[in-house]
């Protein structure tokens, strides 16, 4: 018998049947490791119900005592990590040390949102017209849902949590069902923590769950992180229902290496940010725009330290890079190699026939992938991959190099490798992308800045965390008061004119 994974509703897990459940995997083996039940329509009232419920004591609990039970989560989190590691290094087959990272920048989130008492702070006027004040205050929205992938499923998901549960609001969250464990270790941390029931719930499941939460007229938020299209049908659903939405989608990441730029350092970071987590990163490089004349050079010394790269289990320390999360993903994947020799592009390291410790004969295999010579009008460059399969493009000067990632209707993040200062400013002034980085390959933004795309990267107005996070889950209420002085006869009179101050 392996691990049943279930919901978390009301503060313990669901002990009701399931009608429908789905299959976890080793990714390393390619092994049935459990199962996790898919939640209905009823799950999801039931989750919806109990947060709801919860909601009203919870915006009233003092920002002091919220603060506390952040920060025994906090404290929590920190002391069960590689326990946390462990489980998503096992589901989702990433090494280990790169699942100690992802829970170390989720946590990152957790230390922002425990300073939400200066964060939910309003604006006063005095005396904005005689005896009259002015003042705003912010409110959180009520019960808030976040639906997450199967690449992240632990700092994703405190992508959001922390900060709309430091807000007030109580948060159901709907993780991928490939990957699921982690969701309910992180909820048992919140209830060790003193969270009350009801304000984190996790439903899990498909495409029924995430339909239910989006069509749920007690649900007054949606968060969102995936593939555009995906990303698409989230807003458009959850705005025809009301709600505020925060949609964060695909993305065609480009790094683009100028003449003047440090080689070794260029090549060691596109082989790191483009087959770390085995590309399945939103954040991943996944195109080299090589500035000429550097191209030839540039893809030698990548070539050379693909070679030497470590595939393995993720429980085995000496793997660098894990398996991909499905079978059919990694079919997925591994089509592009061939579409990308059958379109013109070359085929410069193939990971197909790249060795992997153990054998691993029935795992979702495929090892760091070179093409080169990629062209725009290529599949393998138009489509999000999101796999090891690093492309590299020639671009005659820097502005080619600029049109191409600003024609390009991702805009995630990007980065520019040169030691021209004046090339690397005007190249963040230029690009049309939302997260840039100058000699940083991954610039994922530290919590107290917020996180996300433009153009197909992102749909709806707010960014992950970080300030626009508080905006997010909360809203602004302002208030016009006048106290009458006790020692002033009191004013008197109707007037029907239109109120002006003075």
């Amino acid at each position: 018998m392996g691990k049943h994974v279930t919901h978390w509703i009301g503060g313990r897990r669901y002990q009701g049947p399931a009608e429908r459940q789905g299959d976890i995997y080793n990714p390393a083996t390619g092994a049935v490791t459990g199962t996790v039940d898919f939640a209905g329509p009823e799950e999801v009232d039931a989750a919806v119900a109990a947060a709801r419920a919860a909601f009203p004591g919870w915006r009233d609990t003092s920002l002091s005592r919220r603060v506390q039970i952040l920060f025994r989560f906090r404290e929590l989190l920190n002391a069960n990590r590689d326990e946390l590691a462990a489980a998503i290094s096992a589901e989702h087959g990433k090494v280990f040390s790169d699942a100690q990272g992802e829970v170390a920048r989720g946590l990152e989130v957790v230390d922002f949102a425990c300073g939400i008492p200066h964060l939910l702070k309003g604006g006063y006027s005095e005396n904005v017209s005689t005896g009259v004040d002015s003042y705003s205050i912010l409110q959180p929205l009520g019960v808030v849902a976040g639906i997450t992938p199967f690449n992240f499923p632990a700092m994703v998901p405190m992508w959001m949590f922390p900060v709309a549960i430091a807000c007030g609001n109580a948060f159901v969250l709907k993780p991928s069902e490939k990957d699921p464990s982690a969701s309910l270790l992180i909820a048992g941390l919140w209830e060790e923590a003193g969270l009350p029931e009801g304000v984190f719930s996790v439903v899990q499941g498909d495409k029924v769950a995430v339909d239910a939460l989006l069509e749920h007229p007690d649900v007054a938020a949606v968060s969102f992180v995936g593939s555009t299209p995906i990303a698409r049908y989230i807003y458009r659903t959850a705005a025809e229902h009301g709600k505020r939405v925060q949609a964060l989608g695909g993305a065609k990441n480009h790094m683009v290496v100028l003449p003047d730029a440090d080689l070794d350092l260029a090549a060691d970071q596109a082989v790191s940010a483009g087959f770390g987590s085995a590309g399945e990163r939103c954040m991943a490089i996944s195109a080299v725009v090589a500035v000429d004349p550097v191209g030839d050079e540039l893809v030698a010394r990548i070539k050379e330290r693909i070679s030497r790269l470590r595939v393995g289990p993720g429980d085995d320390e000496r793997s660098e890079m894990g398996p991909l999360v499905t079978r059919e993903h990694r079919d997925k994947v591994a089509s592009y190699l061939e579409s990308g020799v059958r379109e013109g592009a070359t085929l410069a390291v193939d990971g197909r026939v790249h060795p992997v410790l153990g054998g691993g004969e029935d795992g979702f295999w495929l090892g760091p992938t070179l093409l080169d010579h990629v062209g725009p009008e290529m599949s393998c460059y138009r489509d999000e991959i999101f796999g090891p399969v690093l492309s590299v493009l020639r671009a005659d000067d820097y502005d080619s190099a600029v049109k191409l990632v600003n024609d390009n209707p991702y805009g995630n993040g990007t980065a520019i490798f040169t030691n021209d200062g004046g090339a690397a400013r005007r190249f963040q002034n230029e690009v049309e992308v939302g997260m840039v980085g100058v000699n940083v390959p991954i610039p994922v933004p530290m919590a107290y800045y917020s996180f996300g795309g433009w153009k197909q990267s992102l749909f709806g107005d707010s960014h992950a965390h970080g300030t626009e996070g508080v905006h997010f889950y909360t809203r602004t209420k302002a208030v016009t008061a006048r106290w009458t002085d006790p020692g002033a006869r009191p004013s008197g009179g109707v007037d029907l004119g239109f109120p002006t101050n003075g």
